[in-house]
């Protein structure tokens, strides 16, 4: 059961991981491939979306998972206080990107018509739209520096559960 559980919360910080990495990628092949920049955010956008969505559902699982393990002696009550506030930490940032920073730049997208134009700094929803987006880059950033720190405390746990 030990190991179920151990495995579960892994695959759980795998997966959002995982997915972290590899969505700049993602939105660089959209942009680089589709025909105008509107299309390409479009599915950026929507992207975006789902890995917040799959987030958020990995980092409740793996919270939960984290809570649960000292009662189960998987890690030692006090390894496992770290990784959760780092968690809780993660699952702040997504939430914040999914239903403020995001709502927000579609609501600069609209009122330019449906399609922004990165480069007109001198229409003011543009420029809030691309602050919005540089804060949503650095809200990515801090999400997987977050993970990479709590893979590291859970790592930790588990050698000082030995």
């Amino acid at each position: 059961m030990k190991t179920l559980l151990r495995t579960l919360l892994y695959l759980s910080l795998i997966v959002w991981l995982g997915a972290e990495v590899f969505f700049p990628v993602v939105a660089a092949v959209s942009f680089s491939t589709q025909p105008d920049t509107h299309m390409a955010g479009t599915i950026v956008g929507e992207l975006l979306r789902i890995l917040h969505w799959m987030g958020i559902v990995c980092g409740v699982v793996a919270l939960a998972l984290l809570a649960l393990a000292p009662a189960w002696n998987i890690y030692k009550p006090k390894t496992a206080l770290t990784p959760m506030v780092l968690l809780v930490l993660m699952l702040g940032s997504t939430a914040y990107s999914q239903f403020g920073i995001i709502p927000a730049m579609e609501r600069d997208r609209i009122a330019e018509g449906g399609a922004i134009n990165t480069r007109d700094t001198a229409n003011p929803a543009t420029a809030d739209f691309n602050r919005l987006h540089e804060r949503s880059t650095h809200v990515e950033e801090a999400i997987l520096l977050l993970g990479l720190a709590t893979v590291v405390c859970v790592a930790y746990a588990e050698t000082a559960r030995a």
